[in-house]
C-alpha cells in the first residue's frame, strides 16, 4: 500500500527538498521524524500535507498526544490523505465499531489499513452486504484490520463467490437450514477466500469429486481445510497426491482415507511434504508410523525436533511408541506431555494407603 501511495504522492525526490511546514507541524506533534526520514522519507518531500488537521480528526476520536504521535510514526503517509477523505473514512469504520474507543484503538493498532481510503465506495458497499449476510461487527472489524484487501472487491464479485459456496454446498448435501452457519464459519475462518475466482472454486470441488471423494467427504474437507482448498490449484493437489501414494506405496482406496484423516496430504506442496518426512527419517520414525498417524505432517520440522527431545528427556521412546504424543497444537501436546510425565512420576504404591492382612 505504501509503494501504491509512493508512486501516487511522488515524482522525482532526489532533487527534491523537505516541505518545512510538514517537518515543524511533525515536531510540534512530538513525532519522531528521523524515524519518518529512515524509512518513509518520502512523504516528508510532499508539497501538500494536512498534519495539523489528520491530528486533529486523530484528537476528536480520542487519541490522545501519545497516540497520535505513534500513529503517525508507523503511518506517516497518512498526512498525505484529504481530510474529507479520513473523516469519510471514519464514519465507514463507525458501522462496525461500537464506539469511538474501539475505533481509535483499531486505528493505533492497525493504521494503514485504516489509512487506505483509495476503494472507500466498494468498503462501504461490502461492510453492508457482510451486514446483510449475518456477520457479526466484531468479524467485520476483524476483516478490515487483517484482510482489508477483500474489501477492495466490488460488492458484485464477493456476492458471486458466496452465491458459488452456497450453492456447491447444497449439491453437496448440505442443508438450507445449516448453509448459513456453513458460510459464515467458513468466511471466520479464512476470509481470503473471497479473493479467489468462482471459476477455481468449482474446478477444486470437482477434482475431489473426480477422485471419489464422496459428497459428504468433500463437504467434511471444507471444513477441516477451513476454505484454504480454495487457494489450491488442480495441479498442485494432483502432485501431492501423488506424492503420498508413493511414499505410503497404497492404494487409491487407503490414499483417500489418508486424506480425511490428515487434509495437509492434500494442501501441502511436495517439497514441503518432502521436507517434513525426511524430518521424520531422521529421527528414526518409520513410514509405517507416519502411516499409521499421518496427522504429524503438519507439523513443522522444527516443532517435531522440539517436541521429540522434551518426550526423550522422559525416557518416551518416539521410535517404538506411537507419534500420537506428538500430534495436535501446542496446547494439546503440553497436557499429553503433562500426562507422561505425572505417569512417570508416579510412585508404583501408596505408602499411606492401609496393609490389608487376613486372619
Amino acid at each position: 500500500r505504501s509503494c501504491l501511495l509512493h508512486s501516487t504522492f511522488t515524482t522525482d525526490t532526489k532533487s527534491r527538498d523537505e516541505n518545512k511546514k510538514t517537518v515543524e507541524s511533525l515536531y510540534r506533534l512530538s513525532v519522531d521524524v528521523k524515524k519518518i526520514r529512515r524509512l518513509k522519507e518520502w512523504v516528508l518531500l510532499q508539497d501538500v500535507a494536512y498534519v495539523k488537521e489528520i491530528a486533529s480528526i486523530l484528537q476528536e476520536m480520542g487519541a490522545d498526544e501519545t497516540t497520535v504521535a505513534n500513529i503517525l510514526e508507523r503511518c506517516p503517509e497518512a498526512i498525505l490523505h484529504a481530510p474529507t477523505e479520513i473523516n469519510y473514512q471514519r464514519a465507514l469504520w463507525q458501522l462496525v465499531c461500537q464506539n469511538e474507543k474501539q475505533l481509535i484503538k483499531l486505528v493505533e493498532q492497525f493504521p494503514e489499513s485504516f489509512f487506505t481510503t483509495k476503494y472507500q465506495e466498494n468498503q462501504k458497499a461490502n461492510i453492508l452486504f457482510f451486514q446483510e449476510l449475518g456477520l457479526k461487527n466484531n468479524i467485520i472489524t476483524r476483516f478490515l484490520t487483517s484482510a482489508s484487501s477483500i474489501f477492495h472487491n466490488p460488492v458484485e464479485k464477493n456476492k458471486n463467490v458466496i452465491e458459488t459456496l452456497q450453492r456447491n454446498y447444497l449439491s453437496l448435501g448440505g442443508s438450507d437450514a445449516n448453509m448459513k452457519i456453513w458460510i459464515l464459519k467458513l468466511l471466520s475462518q479464512n476470509p481470503f477466500i473471497l479473493l479467489n475466482s468462482p471459476t477455481v472454486i468449482q474446478e477444486n470441488l470437482e477434482f475431489l469429486q473426480k477422485n471419489d471423494f464422496t459428497d459428504h467427504e468433500v463437504l467434511q474437507l471444507l471444513s477441516k481445510l477451513k476454505g484454504f482448498i480454495f487457494q489450491l490449484t488442480v495441479t498442485t493437489m494432483q502432485k501431492s497426491l501423488l506424492f503420498s501414494k508413493n511414499v505410503f506405496k497404497c492404494s487409491d482406496q487407503e490414499l483417500k482415507q489418508l486424506v480425511l484423516k490428515c487434509p495437509a496430504l492434500l494442501y501441502y506442496s511436495v517439497p514441503v511434504l518432502e521436507e517434513r518426512l525426511e524430518g521424520l527419517l531422521k529421527e528414526g520414525i518409520s513410514v509405517a508410523q507416519i502411516r499409521e498417524t499421518p496427522m504429524v505432517l503438519e507439523l513443522t520440522t522444527q516443532i517435531v525436533q522440539y517436541r521429540i527431545k522434551k518426550l526423550s528427556a522422559l525416557g518416551y521412546d518416539i521410535k517404538s511408541g506411537t507419534l500420537k504424543s506428538l500430534n495436535g497444537t501446542k496446547k494439546d501436546f503440553e497436557v499429553n506431555y503433562g500426562k507422561i510425565q505425572s505417569k512417570k512420576e508416579r510412585p508404583i504404591f501408596n505408602p499411606v494407603a492401609p496393609i490389608h492382612i487376613e486372619d
